[in-house]
């Protein structure tokens, strides 16, 4: 029988297939660095479209806050306004009541009794003055009481006095002035 050597042959398919080997193996490596590179890119692009996406939030919600402070100033501003067209109003409802005021003490003052003072605080009224005797002063309380713009008429105090030949009486009354939205609320 003859003999053949055959390592060599061996020896270049073993070659060959650690050659291949490496090829594969560096393909590999190549592979797997660029599927790495790939995915890092991709990851990047993902990162940086979010991070657009956030500014462009974060930009719309610093308009919006601005949006809102303004409107927050309008909201300051329109109550501002109410309030003094509410004050007009107030002042435009009270502006008839010291012409009634006026009117209903003329009307109210029976003969005999003279008025020496008049403070008037918010609807609290103070009437000092003097009458022939507290007679009178009894008659004035009686008028105020049945007048439709002045009611609780009471008396401070009465004092008599000796005023030459005369006696005369000196008072002080308090009552109220009823207001045009007091009137509206008893209604």
């Amino acid at each position: 029988m003859p003999r053949i050597n055959l390592l060599p042959w061996r020896e270049a398919e073993r070659s060959k297939r650690q050659r291949d080997f490496g090829v594969a193996m560096a393909g590999g490596v190549v592979a797997a660095i660029a599927a790495v590179i790939v995915t890092m890119f991709a990851y990047s692009q993902m990162i940086s479209n979010q991070e657009a996406r956030n500014q462009r939030l974060t930009d719309e919600i610093t308009e919006l806050e601005k949006s809102i402070l303004e409107i927050d100033g309008l909201e300051r501003q329109k109550e501002r306004l109410l309030a003094r067209m509410e004050i007009i109003e107030q002042l435009q409802k009270s502006r008839p009541e010291i012409v009634h005021l006026f009117d209903e003490m003329a009307r109210r003052l029976p003969e005999g009794v003279y008025l020496t003072g008049l403070k008037q605080t918010g609807s609290n009224i103070e009437i000092r003055g003097v009458a022939q005797s507290s007679t009178r002063v009894s008659a004035l309380m009686r008028q105020v009481d049945a007048s439709d713009y002045l009611t609780d008429p009471e008396v401070d105090k009465v004092e008599t006095t000796q005023s030459g030949a005369s006696r005369q009486a000196e008072f002080i009354v308090y009552l109220k002035q009823v207001r045009a939205g007091d009137d509206e609320e008893i209604r």
